[in-house]
This record gives C-alpha cells, structure tokens and sequence, in this order.
C-alpha cells in the first residue's frame, strides 16, 4: 500500500514555553522548547557523500530535539515524485519537508537551489515570532546574511555544518557564529545496523 506524501507547506500554530539559553543546555527543558531547524538538504546530501558514512536522519532528528531543544526542523529539498519513498521517510524521521519546484540542466541533471526558501522561512518565522531560538544546518556562505539576522535578534542557537571545518565557508565563520560540524558527531549520528530505507536512491541527487 502507497503511503499519502504531505507535499505542501503547512503553517502550525505552536504554543510552548519561552526557553532562554539556559533552558537550551537543560536536558529537563528541552521538550517545553520552541526551537527551530533549519536544513539545507542538498548542502546536507552532499556533504555526507564527501564525508563517506551514512547518515541516519532519525537518530539527527533525535539529537537536534534533545541537544537544541528543537521542536520542528524543516529540511529544504528538491521534489523528484520517483524519490517518493525517501521523502516518506524523512518524514517519519520527524522533519517537515519544504519542496522546491526542479528543472534539469542539458545533461538531465536536477537542480533546485533551497537557498531563497531557506532564508524566507526563516525570515518569516522570526517576524511571525514562530519560535524562540534557531539552528541552521548548512555550510554554504550564502547563510551569512540569515545567520547575521538571527544574531542580531538574538535567535541563533548555532550553525551545525555538514561539511568539516575546512570546507564550511569562511563567510559563515566570519559572522562569529558557533559552528558545530557533523563529522564530530559520527559516533551520535550514523547509521548504526540497519541501512536508512531509500537512501540509496539520493545517488542521482533528489536533494538537489
């Protein structure tokens, strides 16, 4: 039996407690929270591939909840319909998946830049006032400017870079930001026995 995909972006009234940071690093806090993430998929996708292990999005949805207090994390990504069954699973893996219409390029390569989607969402949250603090999962320094936005309204939590740190961008570092990088977390965050459904699939880029 086919599962029905969500593929619109709906809006979610959330209420929860307002949580500063000390609450953030309070483990007995982390569940009244109302923190943000923010996924850059393709600059996720593609960075893993260069880092070599698997990546389990459960077990990172997991840890985004109980390290950050995250209660919802978008993850941006390019929609392909034959990817459906990798989609279905980064949402039982608890993300709330934002689509970008795709085009091909003359090689029949996906492209779908999340960037501007990215940043909107995150923009519109914060004047919506949608959340208390954010974590931005990227190491493209096209991010600088929302990362410098967030700092200045007090809402950034940190940078968590899929890339290791002499591939996250030096315009992200200049903004004085913390940066965590994804390779420090592998005893956390891979895989461990089973194989994440589907993910081999992302071999011709859905997250693009």
């Amino acid at each position: 039996m086919e599962r029905n995909i969500n593929y619109e972006n709906k809006r979610f009234a959330i209420s929860a407690k307002k949580c500063d940071n000390r609450d953030i690093i309070n483990k007995n806090n982390m569940k009244e929270c109302n923190n943000f993430a923010y996924v850059d998929g393709a600059n996720l996708y593609e960075a893993m591939k260069e880092l070599g292990w698997p990546l389990d999005y459960k077990r990172l949805k997991v840890w985004l909840s109980e390290k950050y207090g995250v209660e919802r994390a978008y993850i941006f990504i390019g929609l392909i319909p034959k990817y459906k069954n990798l989609y279905t699973y980064l949402q039982e893996s608890g993300f709330t998946l934002v689509f970008k219409e795709v085009i091909y390029d003359g090689s029949g390569k996906p492209k779908g830049n999340c960037d501007a989607d990215l940043v909107l969402q995150a923009t519109r949250d914060t004047y919506e006032d949608n959340f208390e603090k954010a974590v931005i999962v990227a190491s493209d320094g096209d991010y600088a400017g929302l990362v410098k936005f967030l700092k200045e309204k007090d809402k950034l939590i940190t940078i968590i870079s899929p890339g290791t740190e002499e591939k996250c961008s030096i315009l992200l570092k200049r903004t004085g930001a913390k940066i965590v990088y994804i390779n420090d977390k592998i005893s956390i965050l891979r895989v461990r026995n089973e194989k994440a459904p589907n993910t081999d699939e992302t071999a011709s880029g859905p997250f693009s």
